[in-house]
């Protein structure tokens, strides 16, 4: 509608300002140091839900990071879309990789870069200011519900409890989510789906303290070498996980369904060049798209022990530990996964280490349905902006919350993201494009209304 584009032509500096400000307070969840920058990015997102035109605002706590709520209910008989989003970010280390401070957002070649630049400070943003649009215009074609949480990036512990405490004032019709990526601006796409997570810590004790590796050097256990022996063991020849019972129940796709998920575009060249490696590395079987959609995988995410620091030490470590992910496909537990690489790890273990195994957080993959009204309204909002139909894929990312979202409130999930997978999720120098910002404020006024014309029908 012209009356959407005017207006947003005409605040679109500001909107962008706005957007900076908040990524300017460095609200990361995982760190306590922060829990003070998380609280006040929470009242500055209420203060933007306000001037938005959002009613019966409030910042909501928990036992962890505040949950910020506000709605808009003009007709009760209307159809009501609760939008999700999270406030929190990633830690921004190795800070020495970044190009500019994480921050103190930079826009560079059409680029915004800083952390929660795109996951998902510009993401939820967006929907703030397409709700801003429509009230402004007095186009507002149903009901809508906001509720951007903090802890998104820790597992949202708390989220599960504030959802079971309001289910009454969280009803609605269903959950739209921008937190997620498309292939890009010349090809649109949807996610249908998000692989779950099992996240796991794992400790490994040798000797009661640190040895002189010369005096100890093959007499004694090293703590590090078994845990990257026992690491290593994880994975077969074929790069198949070889935790027994970790493929059990896994959903497999038909032959005509992975053909049509490998239609869309992807060049391995470019792929390749993009990452700075010469060879893709993978379960066998599988192309890289399968592997990143409709495949569970086991990945290390940090690994140390011993001495690190600067120059050279012989020491032969007491411990050694590793941070270690799981992302699970339909029919996969997280919580059975969990117990299941425990108990793996520490029957792998030799005697002579003392083995710990933390389980961190988790969530379940979720799937959502391309005959339901809201994806084809998100559908036809992309087409009505991008003038071409949408991709559905499979994202290989997780939203552990969105499982939930249809067991405790009965609701199905959207996600509708703006995002690129080049836009460096939890990595130095994350971006996102402005083109991309721009282009979902433009587009999820359009969400609204053909899912409002769709629920008359």
């Amino acid at each position: 509608m012209q009356v959407w584009k005017d207006y947003q032509a005409q605040h679109k500096d500001r909107f962008l300002n706005e957007l900076l400000e908040l990524l300017r307070i460095p609200s990361v969840s995982a760190d306590s140091r922060h829990n003070e920058d998380t609280r006040r990015c929470a009242e500055a997102v209420k203060q933007r839900l306000v001037e938005a035109g959002s009613e019966k605002v409030e910042v909501c706590p928990t036992a962890g990071h505040p949950i910020v709520y506000g709605e808009k209910i003009i007709d009760p008989s209307l159809p009501t879309v609760l939008v999700y989003g999270h406030y929190d970010v990633q830690p921004p280390d190795p800070l020495d990789l970044w190009t500019s401070p994480p921050f103190e957002p930079v826009i560079k070649d059409g680029k915004i870069f800083a952390r929660g630049a795109c996951d998902d400070k510009g993401q939820f943003f967006m929907h703030v200011k397409a709700f801003e649009t429509m009230m402004q215009t007095n186009t507002l074609p149903c009901n809508v519900k906001f509720m951007i949480e903090g802890e998104e990036e820790v597992g949202s512990n708390n989220l599960g409890i504030f959802l079971n405490d309001n289910k009454d004032r969280l009803k609605a019709d269903v959950v739209l989510i921008s937190d997620t990526s498309m292939i890009s601006l010349d090809t649109p796409s949807i996610d249908t789906g998000l692989r779950g997570l099992a996240y796991m810590e794992v400790e490994v004790t040798g000797p009661n303290r640190d040895l002189h590796s010369g005096v100890y050097g093959g007499a004694v256990a090293n703590p590090a070498t078994i845990l990257a022996k026992m690491i290593a063991s994880l994975h077969d020849e074929n790069n198949h996980v070889t935790i027994p019972g970790f493929y059990d129940g896994v959903q497999e796709l038909s032959a005509a369904e992975r053909e049509n998920l490998n239609k869309a575009p992807f060049d391995e060249a470019e792929y390749k060049k993009d990452l700075g490696v010469d060879e893709l590395w993978g379960e066998k079987g599988y192309t890289t798209i399968e592997r990143t959609g409709i495949r569970p995988t086991l990945e290390v995410n940090g690994i140390w022990g011993g001495y690190t620091g600067e120059g050279a030490k012989t020491v032969l470590p007491s411990k050694a530990f590793a941070k270690i992910s799981m992302r699970l496909v339909p029919n996969q537990d997280w919580v059975k996964i969990s117990d299941l690489f425990k108990a793996h790890f520490e029957k792998i273990a030799p005697k002579s280490v003392k083995i710990k195994v933390t389980a961190h957080h988790g969530g379940s993959p979720y799937v959502t349905p391309t005959d339901h009204l809201a994806f084809k309204a998100a559908s036809q909002a992309i087409t009505a902006t991008f003038g071409k139909e949408p991709i559905p894929v499979r994202g290989g990312g997780s939203i552990p919350i969105v499982a939930l979202f249809e067991k405790v409130l009965g609701l199905k999930t959207v996600l509708m993201g703006f995002g690129l997978d080049s836009d460096n999720l939890h990595s130095p120098n994350e971006k996102y494009e402005l083109a991309n910002f721009y282009k979902g404020i433009e587009t999820i006024p359009y969400f609204h209304k053909f899912f409002a014309e769709g629920s008359k029908k």
